[in-house]
């Protein structure tokens, strides 16, 4: 069990809120550090243990249920298992920061056209590594968007900051927004993050009380839309996926689990409160 006590105000009553009328609550989780475990291949990302359960078991007490990720959304359909486990009817996955959409009726994703400055990317992105003096980092292909992975580096720390720059000058290039986070850069269009697909979903469901998990600097953007709704009356709670390599999330944060173990066990929690 984790303690459900936010240290905020405002987080107490976006709790409150939200154990009042779950039907009408909107339940929001970003997906690496949160929902799965950060490993060092991307591609072998699969969600916590017992994740996609406890999911579902939260579904059929709350309105509206949500994965809003960088990733593609199809990539963590496949990686989380979500198009075999029942129950997941009130499951949204927005992907690529909201660019792409994967319905559970339909169990279909929409996607949109990718922008032309990803070709420009796909063509310089080596040599920018290679001129950078990196040798062992990875690139991910996401169709949207291309991420520069240096986890797997001898020296991360180093290798993230001798990409840092020149990544960011690719971007602004290619007219991409460069997303930084943990021992990864990411190229992607502009216009679109995790707050402006967290907030459209809200106005499309209107939901009684927001709630939203993240872990790293891609989720600000949605904590930020989690503020300015609470902004204008609307109860809210954040909770951080805590972890010691970033730690803006939880400086902000109403409710601090530890890791995807303690999501998990939020949303078991939770769940065992609404029934």
């Amino acid at each position: 069990m984790v303690d459900l006590a936010p240290t905020t105000p405002k987080g107490q009553a976006g709790l409150d809120a939200l154990l009042t009328d779950p039907a009408r609550a909107l339940v929001a989780f970003d997906y690496d550090g949160t929902l799965s475990p950060i490993v060092d291949d991307p591609a072998s990302a699969r969600a916590q243990p017992g994740a996609v359960e406890a999911l579902a078991g939260l579904g059929s007490q709350v309105g509206q249920l949500a994965i809003i990720t960088g990733r593609p959304a199809g990539a963590v359909v496949e990686l989380a298992g979500l198009a075999a486990m029942p129950g997941l009817d009130h499951l949204v996955v927005l992907g690529q920061y909201g660019l792409e959409r994967w319905d559970p009726t339909t169990r279909e994703v929409t996607t949109v056209e990718p922008p032309p400055g990803l070709t420009l990317v796909r063509e310089e992105l080596p040599g920018v590594i290679e001129a950078a003096g990196v040798t062992d980092a990875d690139i991910e292909d996401k169709g949207l968007a291309l991420a520069v992975h240096v986890r797997r580096s001898a020296e991360p720390a180093s290798s993230y900051e001798k990409l840092k720059g020149p990544l960011l000058a690719l971007a602004e290039r290619a007219d991409l927004a460069a997303e930084p986070g943990r021992y990864v850069i990411e190229l992607r269009p502009r216009g679109m993050d995790k707050g402006k697909a967290l907030l459209d979903l809200a106005s499309a469901v209107d939901p009684s009380s927001l709630m939203f998990t993240g872990d790293d600097l891609g989720d600000l953007a949605a904590y930020e839309a989690v503020e300015s709704w609470r902004a204008v009356g609307r109860p809210g709670l954040l909770v951080c996926s805590g972890s010691a390599e970033v730690t803006e999330l939880a400086d902000r944060a109403d409710l601090i689990v530890d890791g995807p173990e303690g999501v998990l066990a939020l949303i078991r929690d939770l769940t065992l409160l609404l029934a």
